[in-house]
């Protein structure tokens, strides 16, 4: 759920972006929007990679 609100979001911020009369305020919304967004698919990733790395140590312990 957190990467597809990341994924519609920048749907939203890159039109703004490319937006020269959007006003810096509307920049600093979308620009807090984002790092909230990348803050949350960073703990996603984060949070696989451990899982990850976890069955890999299973796996390993199971073939010994």
């Amino acid at each position: 759920m957190r990467l597809r609100t990341a994924a519609d979001l920048l749907g939203h911020a890159r039109p703004l972006l490319r937006d020269h009369r959007a006003g810096a305020r509307e920049l600093r919304f979308v620009g807090h929007r984002l790092a909230e967004a990348l803050h949350d698919a960073l703990r996603v990733a984060e949070s696989r990679g451990r899982r990850l790395e976890e069955d890999g140590e299973e796996t390993t312990a199971e073939q010994s």
